[in-house]
């Protein structure tokens, strides 16, 4: 299994650092064989050559299993060109128009609302990851005068909206899920919506077993605050699923917790953890590492590895449980000892099949 790493800026280097620790862990474990790749995409190449992300070697990442990438932002480039460049230029070049979060709680410690089990929050969301207003259609006329316009355009395709929505329905019949989400602004967004509205009511008659419902996007946050036992499987589109995932983060005990992946089925995909770079805290240890693990394992569940993932979120529920966390999380320790704790379970004997 041949994967990239690219370990981005910020604390993202740091947390990385230790997804691959864990990565190799699990190899020397299980046998699995393992080659890791780490490409210097980021900030300070930026800064010493102007270089984002070249063409050729966008083509060379074509012909890995899978990226593992990390956060990236840098004060140094205040436009975030670099940034921008190398992740929409993945999400968009290598076409990975699913964004899988699962949200999945993993201790009920770890929750912020009151009286919830971990069974209560145990659901994933599917963004629309190719399209919408993250495509950047629009401009500014008569800039910096009283007089200026912004226009930003929400782009909606028949393909790209369908190609989603299915996604979300397969993954629910694959699992024997019952119910699937749609939700959107089709009171207010007209055009785009309603053809979000139509290819729902049309893909969900095809998967008559499962409940189909539509909630309106505010109404949905309200839901996910109120009972998110109710959810298993949402999908929306690429702002709203950008606002709705970091809400269901909070909900699984913060952004250091949540996974996520950039999917193409089939095609080489790109997992990260979605927290941001966070410049202020790189260098200090005190990052919290366990998103960027648990990314890995659900990269190695995409690559069909399943036994391998649930060893490595097998070892993270144990840190968890026995208080081997960093500070958000209510423990004391560093990011690098939290790392080497996942690391030490991963290799434990019980772990084992």
């Amino acid at each position: 299994m041949h994967i990239a790493v690219i370990p981005g800026d910020g604390i993202g280097i740091e947390v990385i650092r230790e997804a691959v620790q864990a990565l190799e862990a699990v190899s020397r474990a299980s046998g699995l064989s393992l080659k890791l790749d780490s490409c210097d995409y980021g900030a300070e190449r930026f800064l010493r050559t102007g270089e984002t992300l070249p063409a050729a070697d966008m083509e060379r990442l074509k012909g890995y299993d899978a990226i593992l990438l990390g956060a990236l932002g840098d004060p140094r480039i205040p436009d975030m060109k670099h940034a921008a460049d190398i992740l929409l230029g993945l999400r968009f070049g290598l076409d990975l128009y699913v964004n899988y979060r699962p949200v999945r709680l993993l201790d009920e410690r770890l929750c912020p609302l009151k009286g919830r089990r971990a069974s209560d929050v145990n659901f994933v969301v599917f963004r629309e990851n190719t399209e919408g207003l993250y495509v950047g259609v629009g401009g500014n006329f008569k800039k910096g005068t009283a007089d200026e316009i912004a226009v930003q355009e929400d782009i909606n395709t028949r393909k790209g909206v369908e190609r989603i929505i299915r996604h979300a329905f397969q993954f629910a019949a694959s699992r024997s899920l019952k119910r699937v989400v749609m939700s959107d602004k089709s009171n207010v967004l007209t055009f785009g919506h309603d053809l979000w509205q139509r290819v729902f009511r049309a893909v969900s008659a095809e998967y008559p077993a499962i409940e189909a419902r539509h909630l309106y996007v505010d109404a949905l946050a309200m839901q996910m605050v109120k009972d998110p036992s109710q959810f298993q499987v949402i999908v929306t589109c690429n702002m709203f699923g950008d606002i709705i995932t970091d809400l269901g983060a909070q909900l699984q005990g913060g952004l250091g917790m949540a996974a996520s992946g950039n999917i193409h089925p089939g095609r080489v995909s790109l997992f990260e953890p979605v927290h941001g770079s966070a410049p202020k805290y790189a260098g200090q240890d005190v990052a919290n590492p366990l998103g960027a693990i648990l990314t890995a394992a659900l990269m190695l569940e995409h690559l069909g590895r399943l036994e391998e993932a649930r060893r490595i979120e097998s070892a993270v529920v144990a840190c968890i449980r026995a208080g081997s966390t960093p500070r958000e999380l209510g423990g004391a320790l560093g990011t690098h000892a939290v790392g080497e704790a996942v690391a030490r379970e991963i290799l434990a004997p019980s772990k084992a099949a």
